[in-house]
């Protein structure tokens, strides 16, 4: 899979395919594709995680073995389906929080309610992940159900239960005062703060109530605590800001120690009427992850040591340094 191919097929994001040939799948609950039914497509040493729509260009049939992608009749990308852990291959990807007190626009979650699991369910889930030999990270994220303050007290709980399965463990949650420290401290070796968009101006009107300042000040603040290359941050693309502050964006975080991860944005069906969000193209895409290559280079930062959560998944987005030539 070129890596025009996979940019192309993150670009659409959505194939039309018979469920029933995907076998055992799961939903996402966190984040902006939330509630989407999804599959992992690798080719090539290379994975995309696509969602399943009737209305996409993109068609894929199973021939013997392999997943064929079709576009306007002819074979666009041929791989495999890749079974997922959970959330996604490899690792036990898990949001405790599946609830959000913010309403960021561009993200379902605060529409759906879902549930908030428990210490054992979480546990329970881990653990099965565990027994099937294939666990080779742990990575946790939330939403807010109640406050930040108790998310961080949960991810806590589960990080220090779960160190004695010596794997990696990373956190995605929104930073509280002593979040870094204390999430280092429990046995966490990689951090996750988002800040969404860096446009001001975008950024006032998707993320309502939150303070991009803070997010910035605690991702530098984590870097001095988790170290280099171990701290990340998605920037959501499709929002409405420009090129130009997406690549003054790289630069801001890339010269305080962040690896940016760049996300396609796509429009919820849930969301429509709150934010208008436009899918960036496959050029966009390249062009952009190529600067991001660039930067990351020029700063000493590498996207491709990670061990937990979306960087060395790579499912949902181009990682610089695995999925460019």
């Amino acid at each position: 899979m070129k890596p025009e191919i996979k940019a192309e097929l993150i670009a659409i994001g959505a194939v039309d395919v018979d469920k029933t040939l995907l076998g055992r799948i799961t939903v996402p609950t966190a984040g902006p594709g939330a509630g989407n039914t999804a599959f992992f497509f690798s080719s090539g040493g290379h994975r995309v995680r696509l969602a399943v729509n009737e209305d996409s260009p993109f068609r894929a049939e199973m021939d013997g073995d392999d997943l064929v992608i079709l576009k306007s009749g002819k074979e666009f990308a041929r791989g495999k389906l890749e079974k997922e852990l959970v959330h996604c291959p490899g690792q036990a990807y898990i949001t405790l929080s599946e609830k959000c007190v913010f309403d960021c626009k561009f993200c379902p979650v605060p529409k759906l309610d879902g549930k908030v699991k428990s210490l054992e369910e979480v546990l329970e889930l881990i653990e099965k992940a565990h027994a099937t030999g294939k666990m080779t990270a742990i990575s946790i994220t939330s939403g807010i159900a109640e406050t930040a303050e108790k998310e961080v007290d949960r991810a806590v709980e589960v990080v220090k239960a779960v160190n004695k399965y010596n794997v990696p463990i990373g956190v995605s949650v929104y930073p509280t005062s002593d979040s870094s420290q204390r999430l280092k401290d429990a046995g966490a070796i990689e951090i996750k703060y988002n800040v969404e968009t860096m446009d001001r101006d975008v950024y006032a009107r998707v993320c309502v109530g939150q303070s991009l300042d803070y997010i910035l000040e605690s991702l530098q603040e984590a870097v001095e605590i988790f170290g280099k290359d171990r701290v990340y941050s998605n920037i959501i693309l499709g929002l409405g800001e420009s090129d130009e502050t997406v690549e003054n964006a790289i630069e801001e975080l890339a010269t305080i120690g962040v690896i940016p991860i760049l996300r396609a944005g796509a429009m919820h069906p849930l969301r429509i009427g709150d934010v208008d969000v436009q899918r960036p193209t496959r050029d966009r895409i390249l062009k952009l992850t190529r600067v991001l290559r660039r930067k990351l280079d020029e700063y000493g930062l590498r996207a491709d040591v990670s061990q937990t959560m979306c960087l060395p998944c790579t499912g949902c987005d181009m990682n610089p340094h695995l999925d460019l030539d």
